[in-house]
């Protein structure tokens, strides 16, 4: 993934077989992740017409993945050739500054996702106000910009490096400066959403902990429409999480210019993002198979734009859109939306 590059007197632990096993694992990952989102994007986009605001931010985090794997070749090539970049300069910087924008994009679509679910739930009638299609559309232009204005000093660090007439893909040596300036930006751009999206499951959770305890029954399509949510942000969190926790530990150790025999914290550091490297790449490839497992709206979807002759109604009806689902069975203390209301709100 994005090497850094190791001290002259911190020499970092390398991993063996390496060379075999990621290629065969990036590749997979490329033409699994490639199948998978493009069905994705194609069977709202063009089965569905994007029904429900929910599926805007889907739409955009599978264009998000897709637009990260189209790089992965590039990776393979790299790690066949034992880490040497024969891509050229311009790709070097431009395939990591997409990772970069790719995690981004991620995290804060996840966010917003999030809130979204704690707005239904925990404040139904804000939620008609705020939840509509043109805030969602806008809300999503806004984060693809900061994504890649966040993702630009990625640009600046990124450089072909020459060793013994071997040219390499990696970081440059950064100023003191820039090393605080990363570790600010992974903890407001990371760290500080993940604890964002943690809290709004929390307020979730407690809410329809006393909506069971007093109504004395379990909607299960109520715990489905937050499910899904959930297992995505959970996939995303077991996948880049270890990367950008050993980033950040990287980053520390270089701030301190740790010195032998005082660099366990960098070597660890260095071993860490290359082992968890690939699991943050796996992920670009999960979310449609999450989706197809936990929704059934998206699984009939990806069915008829797989099989444009099968009707509709051959995959089972429609259950209704999980907002109104939400607002009918958390219509309590008195929050009673309209009928009509409760219906125009889609996902």
């Amino acid at each position: 993934m994005k090497s850094t590059k190791a001290p002259d007197n911190c020499p970092a632990v390398q991993l063996p077989y390496k060379e075999i096993f990621l290629p065969v694992l990036y590749a997979s990952v490329f033409l699994v992740g490639i199948a998978g989102n493009t069905l994705l994007m194609g069977a709202l986009i063009f089965k569905r017409r994007i029904q429900r605001l929910i599926d805007i931010f889907i739409v955009n985090l599978a264009a998000s993945d897709f637009v990260f794997l189209i790089t992965l070749p590039f990776w393979v090539d790299k790690e066949m050739s034992s880490g040497l970049w024969r891509s050229g300069s311009f790709i070097c910087k431009g395939s990591s500054y997409i990772i970069s924008v790719n995690m981004y994009c991620s995290i804060f679509l996840l966010t917003c996702m999030s809130a979204d679910r704690y707005l239904a739930i925990l404040h139904p009638l804000a939620a008609r106000r705020i939840r509509t299609k043109l805030y969602t559309v806008s809300l999503c232009i806004c984060i693809w910009i900061l994504s890649c204005l966040l993702g630009l000093p990625t640009l600046q660090s990124r450089e072909l490096g020459n060793d013994d007439g071997n040219t390499y893909c990696e970081d440059k040596k950064a100023t003191f400066t820039n090393q605080i300036r990363s570790l600010l930006q992974l903890i407001l751009a990371f760290f500080f959403p993940l604890l964002s999206i943690l809290l709004f499951y929390c307020s979730i959770t407690r809410k329809l902990c006393i909506h069971y305890k007093k109504s004395g029954k379990h909607n299960k399509k109520l715990k489905k429409s937050i499910k899904v949510i959930f297992i995505v942000v959970v996939a995303f969190v077991l996948s880049w999480a270890p990367f950008n926790v050993f980033k950040f530990l990287s980053v520390l150790s270089d701030i301190q210019e740790l010195k032998p025999p005082f660099c366990l914290t960098y070597k660890v550091a260095y071993l860490g993002m290359e082992l968890s490297g690939p699991l943050a790449f796996a992920n670009s490839c999960t979310n449609p198979f999450i989706y197809y497992f936990f929704d059934d709206y998206i699984r009939r979807a990806m069915w008829q734009c797989m099989l444009p002759c099968m009707k509709a109604s051959s995959l089972g009806s429609n259950s209704g859109t999980m907002d109104t689902h939400l607002s009918y069975s958390l219509n309590v203390h008195g929050e009673n939306v309209p009928r009509k209301r409760r219906q125009s709100l889609s996902l």
